[in-house]
């Protein structure tokens, strides 16, 4: 979880003086105009969608689900999950 940021070290006092009419005290939270989706900002997403294309590579050359849940470490139902999802 992120740490609070002071507001007087972000916003004018004018607009935490309007602030404070409503929240006296309180922490508040401001959400984002504009999110990144999940793991965008670590980079996992991509390691994740390059794990499973490699997933399925290595499915469609021949080796078994058991094999691949072993090599991956990963249950067969989620080998099965990445396989399947991935051929329709």
């Amino acid at each position: 979880m992120k740490k609070y940021v002071n507001a007087r070290e972000v916003l004018p006092e004018s607009l935490i003086k309007e602030i404070q009419k409503y929240v006296k005290g309180q922490h508040i939270y401001i959400p984002q105009t504009e999110r990144q989706t999940w793991g965008e900002s670590t980079g996992i997403r991509k390691e994740l969608e390059q794990r499973n294309e490699e997933i399925v590579r290595r499915f469609e050359s021949g080796i078994s689900i058991q094999q691949l849940s072993k090599l991956f470490n990963l249950s067969a139902d989620r080998i099965r999950g990445i396989v399947y999802e991935r051929q329709t």
